[in-house]
């Protein structure tokens, strides 16, 4: 095998390879404030119930102390090609804090011309004028976290909106000028059926989004519903339900005209999510606010998960003048690390970057573990082709990914 990819490989420049070693052009800026913690969600917030930016006391403090992090923060000498806000409920910000945080990353970073500014916002957080300033700030990407069409699914999972404003999300969204944006549906959802999921969907492509992000429930620890329920039990969808709702959303969503470029997102030609690509690629990336990572030169750094430890942090690292020093991703975890976020992609990846980066011996092994699950229809290995490709199958090898990771994971460890 290692001959065939030397052959493959000649006169080839790895993409993967030299944007890896390059510096940092994306940055994750994290929002942590919700109207209130959804019965699924273990992500870092604060519930503020109906404080908006501009009347908040504690969000005002967060965005003073974010644009001191950015501003002390070591950076590379490249601009930014994309930027994400997420959350939380970024769109709890006033127009002129959304502003404040890009006008702090471009003058320390700075902003290509074409950047990707992507940023979250719920159903009835924004108003017209809001959005408008968002814009206006920069931001030319939005993702609005619709999660279902369905008053009794919305209600299930503890969202704080209505079918009704979605739709209103969608007007305003449309009004304020933006062509961009994304919509967030998730499956499995309890006492959801197939038809009920049919119908979010159909729903869905009707507001003709450029994008949209379908996630599966997990039960996470902590959780409202790691209290109410056990995975696998009523009134959760079954496995094969579940599964079946994967394929569902396969089924419709490329018939309607949306690539499905990654395990749960689908986009219309020319409109994949490039920061979300960023991870995806495990390319270097800034980080900033609370609970934030951040990955450049090998070093993969979390801030604190809680308000208070991470306003602690940011005077910690003024008064260190900017001084991070995280220990360094080892090969064989950077390895992991390229195979199960790469895998993830529909077209893969390629094995002659993966030999230029790890060597000939850590592909031998991949390729060996993952030829089992050829006969399965799982995986499908293109060595011989024009470009040479490592990737799971769609959906089958999508579906049962974490079947194919733990393989990995068990044979490289």
């Amino acid at each position: 095998m290692s001959d065939r990819l030397a052959t493959i490989g000649q006169g080839q420049q790895t993409e993967q390879g030299n944007e890896f070693f390059e510096p940092p052009t994306s940055a994750y800026v994290h929002i942590p404030f919700c109207r209130r913690r959804c019965y699924y969600c273990d992500f870092p917030i604060s519930v503020v119930g109906e404080a908006r930016g501009e009347n908040s006391g504690t969000i005002a403090q967060y965005v003073t102390l974010l644009g001191q992090e950015i501003k002390i923060t070591p950076i590379f000498d490249q601009p930014l090609a994309t930027v994400f806000l997420g959350g939380g409920t970024p769109s709890l910000l006033s127009a002129a804090q959304l502003a404040e945080i890009l006008t702090g990353l471009d003058q320390r970073i700075g902003l290509q011309t074409n950047a990707e500014i992507s940023m979250e916002i719920d159903p009835g957080t924004f108003t017209l004028a809001q959005l408008q300033g968002y814009r206006q700030a920069g931001v030319n990407r939005l993702s609005v976290g619709a999660q279902a069409f369905d008053p009794d699914m919305l209600a299930a999972c503890g969202r704080s909106h209505s079918v009704a404003q979605i739709y209103e999300a969608v007007e305003i969204v449309d009004q304020a000028g933006f062509d961009n944006f994304s919509l967030d549906l998730i499956s499995g959802l309890p006492g959801q059926t197939l038809a009920d999921w049919d119908f979010s969907l159909a729903a869905a492509i009707a507001l003709a989004p450029r994008h949209l992000s379908v996630y599966d429930l997990t039960i996470e620890p902590g959780t409202v519903f790691e209290r109410r329920y056990q995975p696998g039990s009523d009134p959760l969808p079954s496995d094969q339900a579940t599964a079946q709702m994967y394929r569902c959303a396969v089924q419709t969503l490329t018939a309607a005209g949306y690539e499905h470029y990654e395990i749960s997102n689908y986009a219309q030609p020319g409109h994949q999510c490039r920061h979300n690509r960023t991870y995806w690629q495990n390319r270097p990336y800034y980080g900033f606010g609370m609970a934030a990572t951040s990955y450049t030169h090998y070093q993969r750094f979390s801030r604190p998960r809680k308000r208070r430890e991470y306003f602690q942090w940011v005077q910690s690292l003024i008064e260190s003048q900017g001084s991070i020093d995280p220990p360094q991703t080892s090969a064989k975890d950077r390895l992991l690390e390229t195979l199960m976020l790469g895998l993830r992609l529909a077209e893969g990846l390629s094995p002659v970057a993966l030999q230029q980066q790890f060597g000939p011996r850590a592909v031998e092994r991949v390729y060996k573990c993952l030829e089992s699950f050829q006969s399965q229809g799982w995986v499908e290995l293109q060595l011989d082709s024009p470009v040479a490709q490592i990737r799971l199958t769609d959906p089958e090898g999508f579906l049962f990914s974490n079947q194919v990771l733990s393989a990995l994971w068990q044979e490289l460890d």
